[in-house]
């Protein structure tokens, strides 16, 4: 017997009641996560100090994080951290923000499948430059680009956007507690 998926709304998604939970919607799918944990948090905080740095000096925008979201062709999630220019009006809606430069997510076990497939294929569908998938547990990141093969670093990891000189290059090793 085929089941079939309720499919939310961003109407339905924004009346859920704000209970420490992290609600995502991707592609009428509804996705609910428990508060993060003290590792993902300290792995984004360090990464985001090596991040901010370099954004700041290359003038490439701001980095938002939790309770920013990103939508796009009625999703919206909320990406563990991301990079974009800042909106020239402050005050707009979410939809009409510039496009991230840069999106990360942190693998948790209840995240790792839903950031690996359904986020993924919506980031490379909304042409996101790039995203970052990090695995803790492995102690490495993948990097996502459209149109190329994820490609998975251990060791160190270089992001050189569009307007900057010279790229950032991080050692792996400083992004994990």
């Amino acid at each position: 017997m085929a089941t079939h998926l309720k499919q939310w709304t961003l109407a339905e998604l924004h009346s859920l009641p704000d209970d420490g939970n992290k609600y995502e919607l991707i592609h009428g799918e509804l996705f609910v996560t428990p508060a993060p944990t003290d590792r993902h948090e300290t792995i984004i905080s360090r990464l985001a100090r090596l991040v901010d740095r370099y954004v700041e000096a290359n003038g490439l925008g701001l980095i938002y994080r939790p309770r920013a979201v990103f939508r796009f062709a009625g999703s919206e999630v909320e990406p563990d951290l991301m990079v974009r220019r800042e909106a020239p009006e402050i005050g707009k809606e979410w939809e009409k923000a510039p496009l991230p430069i840069l999106i990360v997510e942190v693998f948790s076990p209840f995240t790792r499948r839903r950031d690996q497939t359904y986020k993924r294929d919506c980031y490379v569908e909304a042409r996101i430059p790039e995203y970052w998938m990090i695995d803790a547990e492995g102690r490495a990141i993948t990097s996502v680009r459209p149109g190329e093969a994820d490609h998975r670093m251990r060791e160190e990891l270089t992001w050189h956007p569009p307007g900057a000189p010279r790229p950032l290059v991080i050692a792996i090793a400083e992004v994990f507690p």
